[in-house]
């Protein structure tokens, strides 16, 4: 008995030393993990230094707090007198407030001093009349993430001004696509010849480049010679397909085969003849690419280009829209109807009707009503668009006279009807006037009677 006594009350001991070791052991790893992170709240001297130098470049105060704490490493590794001396260099560049808080925000390297005073170096070196704004921001924001010497883009102007490139082309080349720093020299003269050699002349090239600089990048193996291919395989004469490229140079920037599959529809299409008129008034090519347009325009808002091909072979009218009219239409299906783009498929004609005279009416009549409680049931896209004028009248405004001035005045409803033209009681202005009959008259007529019995 003594024996199992002493055995328990030793493993009670052994029990209570190890939950001692165990609570002791949690409260150190507890201690442990309980020490702050540095962060830039743990060190206000520089936050404050650094916050006030960020106001001057024009940072708000919550622009403040997030740009500290995600480049916190940034500013505690670097000298911040040597940052403070840098803010005139880079004012100095005249870029207005909102697209420099961009550049510092996403390149926060730009405030190097070093690197500011090689650039500001080079840019007076740069042979060009008018450095822009854009131009400076694209260089400064590609030499500091690729760590590029500033003598290399002044080599790429004098390149581009040698091959016959107007200043404006070359500002435009820098300001969208200043990776052509990375072009082979022999691969811009390339394409240049290359455009040249399909009939277009030298002043058109500057307006090509002007238009889309990133032409300068296309290889002329890889993409321009299988794209114009393709355009003559597709039966288009030269001169038809050099006029167009003028006309519209984002041509260039096609994929292969975005413009054989519009022709492909085109060819496809089945509607009436006064629609095809206006699809094809300008000729196959400028068609083509203005389907292309079209189902980029949708692609952006979301349908994918099956889809998008697809909508357009069911309301071909699109084609003849203009985007802005598009773009509208699908904003105000998404953001005020709350109705998913996919939804376009099944209901291809609210992209046809009018947005003034059909859409907002008819919207601003099913809200109203759904706002009462009005309506027996959900009232879906289908419903609101596929009614004629007069259906849709006889449905959801005629019922409800206070429905009549959000659908507008409507030829059956003699309350909604337009006033006469003429005042009241005109009519009888235009009423003969008739004159007393005498007795000789009547005799007359009488004898005028008896003869002809």
């Amino acid at each position: 008995m003594a024996g199992r006594i002493l055995i328990g009350s030793t493993a009670f001991l052994r029990r209570v030393i190890s939950t001692s070791i165990l609570s002791s052991s949690f409260q150190q790893i507890h201690h442990i993990s309980a020490k702050p992170v540095p962060t830039s709240s743990n060190h206000p001297q520089i936050s404050l230094n650094h916050s006030n130098l960020l106001h001057k470049i024009g940072f708000t105060q919550s622009q403040i707090c997030d740009f500290l704490s995600q480049n916190h490493l940034f500013f505690t590794n670097s000298n911040f007198h040597d940052i403070e001396a840098s803010l005139p260099l880079l004012l100095s560049f005249k870029i207005p407030p909102k697209d420099l808080v961009s550049i510092v925000f996403d390149c926060p390297a730009v405030l190097d001093l070093e690197f500011l005073k090689k650039w500001k170096v080079s840019l007076s070196l740069i042979d060009l009349p008018d450095v822009t704004v854009s131009m400076i921001r694209s260089m400064l924001v590609l030499s500091q993430r690729f760590e590029l010497d500033p003598n290399l883009f002044r080599g790429t102007v004098d390149l581009l001004k040698r091959f016959g490139i107007s200043d404006a082309a070359v500002i435009r080349v820098l300001e969208d696509y200043p990776e052509i720093v990375f072009t082979d020299e022999e691969e811009i003269l390339r394409t240049i010849e290359f455009l040249m050699g399909i009939g277009i002349r030298r002043y058109e090239i500057d307006r090509i480049i002007c238009s889309i600089p990133r032409v300068l990048g296309f290889r002329v193996e890889g993409r321009l010679r299988s794209l114009i291919c393709e355009f003559n395989d597709l039966g288009f004469r030269q001169n038809v397909i050099v006029r167009e490229i003028v006309r519209e140079p984002r041509i260039l920037a096609t994929e292969l085969g975005e413009i054989s599959r519009c022709v492909e529809l085109l060819r496809n299409l089945k509607c009436r003849n006064s629609i095809k008129e206006k699809i094809f008034r300008e000729g196959s090519f400028r068609a083509a690419f203005e389907v292309k347009q079209r189902v980029d325009c949708l692609c952006k808002h979301g349908l994918i280009r099956t889809r998008a091909f697809k909508l357009l072979w069911k309301e071909p009218r699109l084609v003849t829209y203009e985007i802005e009219n598009i773009e509208k239409k699908i904003d105000f299906l998404i953001h005020k109807m709350k109705y998913g783009v996919d939804s376009l498929i099944d209901v291809p004609e609210y992209l046809g009707i009018n947005f003034e005279k059909q859409i907002v009416p008819r919207y601003n009549v099913i809200e109203y009503l759904d706002s009462k409680g009005w309506l027996g049931s959900q009232v879906g896209l289908r419903e609101i668009i596929k009614p004629s004028r007069l259906r849709f009248y006889n449905l959801f405004v005629k019922p409800y006279p206070e429905c009549g001035k959000m659908f507008g005045k409507f030829a059956g409803d003699n309350r909604t009807e337009s006033p006469s033209r003429h005042p009241i009681g005109l009519w009888k202005a235009f009423k003969p006037p008739r004159y007393p009959e005498s007795k000789e008259d009547i005799e007359n007529m009488k004898s005028f009677m008896e003869s002809l019995v």
